[in-house]
């Protein structure tokens, strides 16, 4: 596993690459683009452009957008969401790697679990060494490791994924609505209005 790790370096930092990223979000548009109509490459295009002029638009309604800003826009989202779905595919696609080798070190498929296990008990000893710096000498380990890493009752110490999602939402939007605040009072784009007469559109 280790060795597949080392091979595979160079081409993971590669596609970590933002620009690599951003030229394969653009090549995956013109493939869409190239494609038949009558194709299903060619029905998730249609798609796509009905989505984005939808979203144009919808800001065409807050806001003056004359032909170079639709343009802008166009393209802003067309990248926006090839990149999500791209992002998402990418997500579910890791996912299910996981779990299929979840599945080969839980049944020994292929006599791959001394490896897996190895591999990833390397990666949790090196993730437990910071934690263990800071254990003052006075408390003992179990008590430690119990109380911030690993309960009694075998549940994760940290908030559900729900709690997660939520507050990382709220504190999206914080940051959203107080860089919208800054430019309002420092620059000539009234991006506060803007958010207030969208809002008030989505709400009818």
């Amino acid at each position: 596993m280790s060795m597949i790790r080392h091979l595979t370096a160079p081409i993971r930092s590669i596609v970590r690459f933002p620009l690599f990223q951003l030229a394969v979000v653009v090549a995956v548009i013109l493939f869409l683009q190239a494609a038949n109509e009558t194709s299903a490459f060619g029905r998730i295009f249609s798609g796509l452009d009905r989505l984005v002029d939808a979203t144009v638009q919808l800001f065409a309604a807050v806001f003056s957008v004359r032909s170079f800003t639709k343009s802008w826009l166009t393209s802003f989202f067309w990248i926006g969401y090839v990149y999500v779905v791209c992002l998402l595919i990418f997500f579910l696609a890791r996912f299910i790697i996981r779990k299929i080798v979840d599945l080969v070190g839980l049944y020994n498929a292929f006599w791959l679990r001394n490896a897996i296990a190895r591999e990833r008990g390397i990666a949790a000893y090196r993730a437990w060494v910071p934690f263990e710096r800071i254990r003052p000498a006075g408390i003992p380990q179990p008590i430690w490791e119990e109380k911030f890493a690993w309960p009694a009752d075998n549940k994760p110490p940290y908030p559900p994924l729900a709690h997660r999602m939520l507050r990382g939402a709220i504190g999206y939007v914080a940051v959203i609505l107080a860089a919208a605040g800054l430019l309002q009072v420092f620059t000539p784009f009234p991006v506060l209005t803007w958010l207030g007469a969208f809002i008030k559109m989505l709400l009818g």
